[in-house]
This record gives structure tokens, C-alpha cells and sequence, in this order.
């Protein structure tokens, strides 16, 4: 990695590509730390911690703490991400998105400005929700209609404003735009997050505790980040072979290729889905002012990811056995619908195609389907190994860290296509000058 970097700075191209990524990051850094007008952030802060609790941390890490400072990128590009997700959803239940998805790079084009769109009415939804969410927990200091337009439009046109950011970084930088910008927020969370766990475990410390304090931290921030690349990393490989085809007098085809399928196919996607079913009926909770009891208050304990691995209440742990079992269902259930193993046997069977061993038509697709069902499931329990660590220490030692799996798996995908993306900039640089000459 570090050799790729040095080698991409000695090009002036790429060079200025990184630069101007770096100039685009520093402003939405600083937009991170403008506060909107008439917000008493510490009051928020402690409400938004409340009502959350530790699923805060999340939200917060991926905003990079602009939402618990309700700066005007204070919804960062959440609202693009959730826009994303859902174009991409329905692409497989509306034939015309579907179409227009195929529709080679016009298509995508046209996708692209229905998301945009889309983004648009989620950051007013939100914001507008935040608004009056607020102003009715008496923490706005002024409520009325007019300051309720000011956090709309505000938070609004900050998120908008991101998105041009992170689309101005795909065009002009070195690629990934909005990834880009959800790594560098998770990142500046890291450095807080270590002081967190300085303080609570090492400082005022005997020495043996420093030592051991020092060691488990690193050994499960090491561990979780390597499970974390070696789960991104791994993938079923499939042979394929093509069979032999006469063209004029040239004999094409007869080659062996392999059809790769990731073991974690659906990425973080079936974590956030768990996670946003969870969070949902305590937000709606806390908006309605409803303190239940008996039964019904149990439950919306159990659904707090703050009370999980509590050991002076184990009871509330079943709801981590409710997320780890949606964040399964969701592997399966997104995987299902990005990953289609009649259409992928198909198209092998008209280039010639075949698995060895297996007849093309239903054979392939029976095969093709129970291998995806095995390699969802191990991805699956890799992405609940990986949620529940940090939950875990979490929950039984107190530390209250906004990284945590979910982050862990950003950073390594994106900083490994961020890589994959310099190098591939490189590899046709060399081309272009090579064929030039």
C-alpha cells in the first residue's frame, strides 16, 4: 500500500488528483465545526446519547461528529447512503429501473440523478424531523416556524453540499467520492475514541494494568481489523469453462476462467439494516414522549444496544441475539437480490460457459444457489463476530469507542479500493505514455 502511495506522488497527474482529494477533505472537515445558529449542542449532544446510546456512536462516527455537534453538515452523507440503498433495492423490484440500470453508462447516468434527487427529499425529511424534534424537547431557544426553516434548510443544503463534494472527488480526484468522505469520518473519530479508552483504562493505572490494558486493546483493534480485511478479502472461486467455438478458420474459446463469489457479498449493508430496525421503535419512543412499563418497557430495553452485554442485567442481551439473527436474514435477503443465479447461468450458457461437472441450465442454477447459500451464511457469522466484539467490550468493560465493526469494515473495503483505484490510474498512465511513444 505504502509503496503505491509513493510511487502515485512521483506522478504529477495523480499527484494533483490526491491534492485536490486532500483540498475537498479539509472542507468538509471544516464545515464539520460550524455550528447552526440558536443550537445548544452540549444539550443535544446529551439528549441524542440518551436516546441512542451506544448506536449513536455509530451515526456520529460516520458523520464524523458533525451530528452531535448539529454543525451544517450535520447529516453528512447519510442521506445519499440510505438514497443508495434504496434505488438499488428497487432497481430489482421496478422493471424500468431495472432497465435503465442495464442501459450501459446513460443509464447509470439517469440513476444517478434519480439518487440525487432522492437524497434531496431524505435530507429535507430528516431535518425537518430533527427540527421539530428538537424544538419539541425545549432545545432549540427559539421554536417557532422560522427556526424551524433555518435547521431545513441548513442541514439540507450542507448535505447537498456534501454529496457535490464527494461527486467533485469521483470526477476530479482519485475516486470513491462519498466513500472517501464516510472513511475520513470515521477515521477523525479515532483519535477521540483512543483518548476514551486511554482514560478509562490506562491513565492513574499501576503499571501490570497499564501493561495488560495496553495489550487487549491492541489485540482486539488488531484482531477485529484483520478478521475485518481477511472477510472483505475472501471470496469463492468457481471454475468455468468455455468451450470450443470454429470462427473462419480460427478455433476460439476452450479456456478456463473462474466465476468469484465474496464471502461477505452484501458488505455492511445487512449490519445498518439491523441496526436502523432496531433503532426505529426507540426513536418513534423518545419523539412520542413514551415511557412504557412492565412488558413493553422491557422490550424497548432490550432493543438499547447501550444495555447489551450488561452484566448486571444479562436479560437485556436477548436483543443482541435479535440483531445478530436480523443481521443474518438481511445477508441473505440482500445477497438474494444482487446476486441473481439464474441470470448469472444464463449468461454463461450463451458465451459457451460451463461449470465442469455440473449441466448447464437448472444443474448450474441449483448449484450456483447452494453455493451462494453456504458462502452467505460464513459471511454472514464473520460480520456477527465482527458487530459483536465491540458491542461486547462495550457493554461488559465501559468502553465506549464510536468505531466498531461496522466502521472497521468501511475503512478496509474503501481503503482497499482506494488503493485498487490509484493503481489501476497508474496502470493506464503507463499504457498512454507507452503507446504515445
Amino acid at each position: 500500500m505504502f509503496e503505491t502511495l509513493r510511487n502515485a506522488l512521483k506522478v504529477k497527474e495523480i499527484r494533483k488528483k490526491l491534492l485536490f482529494t486532500l483540498f475537498i477533505v479539509f472542507i468538509c472537515r471544516l464545515g464539520s465545526q460550524l455550528p447552526i445558529p440558536g443550537i445548544d449542542t452540549a444539550q443535544i449532544s446529551e439528549y441524542l446519547n440518551t436516546l441512542l446510546g451506544d448506536s449513536f456512536n455509530l451515526l456520529n462516527s460516520f458523520t464524523g461528529g458533525s451530528f452531535e455537534s448539529m454543525s451544517i453538515f450535520a447529516l453528512n452523507v447519510t442521506p445519499y447512503i440510505t438514497s443508495s440503498i434504496i434505488i438499488q433495492l428497487l432497481t430489482i423490484a421496478i422493471p424500468a429501473l431495472e432497465e435503465m440500470y442495464r442501459d450501459g453508462e446513460d443509464g447509470r447516468k439517469k440513476m444517478n440523478n434519480i439518487t440525487r434527487f432522492v437524497t434531496l427529499a431524505l435530507s429535507v425529511l430528516e431535518s425537518a424531523g430533527l427540527a421539530i424534534g428538537f424544538g419539541r424537547q425545549g432545545l432549540l431557544s427559539d421554536y417557532n416556524a422560522l427556526m424551524v426553516v433555518e435547521m431545513i434548510v441548513c442541514l439540507t443544503a450542507g448535505s447537498i453540499f456534501v454529496m457535490w463534494l464527494g461527486e467533485q472527488i469521483t470526477d476530479k480526484g482519485i475516486g470513491n467520492g462519498i466513500s472517501i468522505i464516510l472513511l475520513v469520518n470515521i477515521v477523525s473519530r479515532i483519535p477521540g475514541d483512543l483518548y476514551s479508552l486511554y482514560q478509562k483504562f490506562i491513565q492513574g493505572k499501576q503499571i501490570g494494568g497499564i501493561v495488560i490494558a495496553v495489550a487487549v486493546i491492541l489485540f482486539v483493534i488488531i484482531g477485529t481489523f484483520v478478521l475485518t480485511i481477511l472477510l472483505n478479502d475472501a471470496e469463492r472461486k468457481i471454475p468455468v469453462q468455455y468451450s470450443k467455438k470454429l470462427q473462419g478458420r480460427k478455433q476460439i474459446g476452450g479456456q478456463g476462467s473462474v466465476l468469484p463469489i465474496k464471502v461477505n457479498t452484501a458488505n455492511v449493508i445487512p449490519i445498518i439494516f439491523a441496526s436502523s430496525l432496531m433503532q426505529f421503535p426507540l426513536v418513534i419512543k423518545q419523539l412520542v414522549g413514551a415511557n412504557p412499563d412492565g412488558i413493553p418497557g422491557m422490550i424497548f430495553n432490550c432493543l438499547n444496544q447501550s444495555n447489551w452485554c450488561d452484566p448486571e442485567h444479562p436479560k437485556r442481551t436477548i436483543g443482541l441475539l435479535v440483531y445478530l439473527l436480523l443481521t443474518i436474514l438481511f445477508a441473505y435477503f440482500y445477497t438474494s437480490i444482487t446476486f441473481n443465479p439464474m441470470e448469472i447461468a444464463n449468461n454463461m450458457k450463451k458465451q459457451g460457459g460451463f461449470i465442469p461437472g455440473i449441466r448447464p441450465g437448472k444443474p448450474t442454477v441449483d448449484y450456483l444457489t447452494s453455493i451462494l447459500n453456504y458462502v452467505i451464511f460464513i459471511g454472514a457469522i464473520g460480520l456477527c463476530i465482527i458487530a459483536v466484539i465491540p458491542i461486547f467490550f462495550n457493554g461488559y468493560f465501559g468502553a465506549n469507542v464510536s468505531f466498531g465493526g461496522t466502521s472497521l469494515i468501511i475503512i478496509a473495503g474503501v481503503v482497499l479500493e482506494t488503493i485498487k483505484q490509484i493503481e489501476s490510474q497508474m496502470l493506464v498512465r503507463h499504457y498512454t505514455g507507452f503507446l504515445s511513444d
